[in-house]
C-alpha cells in the first residue's frame, strides 16, 4: 500500500512470496547461541519492504515471547551495522523522528541533519514526524526546535518544520519575477543582506514556483541564486538555503551529494550514509544512484564498497 514514505523509484520493493513467520524464524535462528549469522540478517532485512518488516517484528514477538526483534538486533550486533539493522525495522516516520531527536540532543545541535530532513521531506511527511514526536515526547517539535536553534537559522527551520509550504502546482510567472527581484534587491543589490526576504520566499513558496523564480533570478542577476546565497551569507543559514535551492532543482542530486560528502576521508559520517540509504530506499534511491553516477562518474555501489573497506565502526 502506497504511503507518503514510498514511491515509484525506490530500490526496495515488497517481496512477492513473503511469509512473516518464516522470516521471523530465520532471524531468530540467525541470532541464537554463540555468534550471529549476519548474512541471514542482511538477506532478510534488506530484501523486504518496510511494511513487511513491521509484520516480521510482530511475528518475531510471537516466536520469541518477551523479546522484540529490535532488542535482539541491538544485543547481537554493534556499531553502524547494528544502527543500520535497527533502522531497517523501524517505521520510516519513527526513524525520521528519532534522527531529529538525536540531532537536538547533547552539546550543540547537528544542524546539518535538521537541514537534510526538513529540506527534503514533504509537508505530509513533516506533519507525520511532528505527530510522532508529540506522541513520543509529549512535546511540540517546533517548541523544542526553537529552544535548540537560534537567529535567522531558527526562523527558517521553524517555518519548514510547520510543514506548510505552498503546494499549488500552478506557476505564477509574474510572481516569480517579482520574487526574483525582491531577492536580488535584498542581496546582490544592497550593502548587507536582508536574510528575512530569502527565508520568507525560499521556505514558503511552492517547489514549481521556486523553480521559475530561480530562472528569473539568473536573468536579473547574471548569477545563480545559489551563487548569490554563498556569496552573501555564511554558517547554518547559508547551508539551509543552499540545500533548499538544490532540492528545488533536484532532491536526488542533493542527497547523492550528501552521500558523497559522508564517504569522504576515513569514515567521517557513517550516520548520514545509514540515514539516506534507509530513508530513501523505498522512495527515490534509483534516482539517487543515477545522480551519483552522473555527478562523480562512478557508481554509488562501488563508492560504498570502497568506503566500507576503510570504515571504523562507531555508533551514531
Amino acid at each position: 500500500m502506497a504511503t507518503s514514505w514510498t514511491g515509484e523509484r525506490g530500490s526496495i520493493k515488497p517481496k512477492a512470496d513473503f511469509n512473516a513467520k518464516d522470516d521471523a524464524v530465520a532471524l531468530r535462528k540467525a541470532m541464537k547461541g554463540l555468534g550471529t549469522n549476519e548474512k541471514t540478517l542482511i538477506d532478510v532485512l534488506t530484501q523486504r519492504s518496510s511494511g513487511q518488516r513491521q509484520l516480521i517484528c510482530k511475528a518475531y514477538q510471537e516466536e520469541a515471547p518477551g523479546k522484540t526483534l529490535v532488542e535482539d538486533l541491538e544485543g547481537d550486533n554493534y556499531g553502524h551495522f547494528e544502527d543500520l539493522l535497527v533502522a531497517l525495522v523501524t517505521p520510516p516516520v519513527i526513524y525520521d523522528c528519532q534522527e531529529v531527536t538525536k540531532a537536538m540532543k547533547g552539546v550543540g545541535t547537528k544542524d546539518s541533519v535538521l537541514i537534510e530532513i526538513f529540506a527534503t521531506r514533504s509537508n505530509k511527511q513533516i506533519k507525520e514526524i511532528s505527530d510522532a514526536y508529540l506522541k513520543q515526547t509529549e512535546k511540540k517539535l517546533t517548541l523544542d526546535l526553537k529552544k535548540e536553534t537560534s537567529g535567522e537559522f531558527a526562523k527558517a527551520i521553524l517555518i519548514l518544520a510547520e510543514g506548510k509550504r505552498d503546494e499549488n502546482t500552478h506557476v505564477d510567472a509574474a510572481k516569480a519575477k517579482e520574487d526574483a527581484k525582491t531577492l536580488y534587491n535584498a542581496g546582490e543589490k544592497k550593502w548587507g543582506t536582508d536574510e528575512s526576504k530569502f527565508i520568507d520566499i525560499l521556505c514558503q513558496r511552492s517547489i514549481p514556483q521556486l523553480r521559475q523564480t530561480l530562472v528569473e533570478y539568473k536573468t536579473i542577476s547574471g548569477k545563480s541564486l545559489q551563487e548569490s546565497i554563498e556569496g552573501e551569507m555564511s554558517g547554518d543559514l547559508e547551508e539551509l538555503l543552499v540545500a533548499i535551492v538544490k532540492c528545488v532543482k533536484n532532491v536526488p542530486a542533493y542527497l547523492a551529494e550528501r552521500l558523497h560528502q559522508g564517504m569522504k576521508g576515513g569514515g567521517t559520517d557513517e550516520c548520514t550514509l545509514n540515514r539516506i540509504m534507509v530513508s530513501r530506499s523505498e522512495i527515490d534511491m534509483l534516482d539517487i544512484r543515477a545522480e551519483f553516477k552522473k555527478l562523480y562518474s562512478y557508481s554509488l555501489h562501488s563508492a560504498i564498497e570502497g568506503y566500507f573497506g576503510i570504515l571504523t565502526m562507531k555508533p551514531c
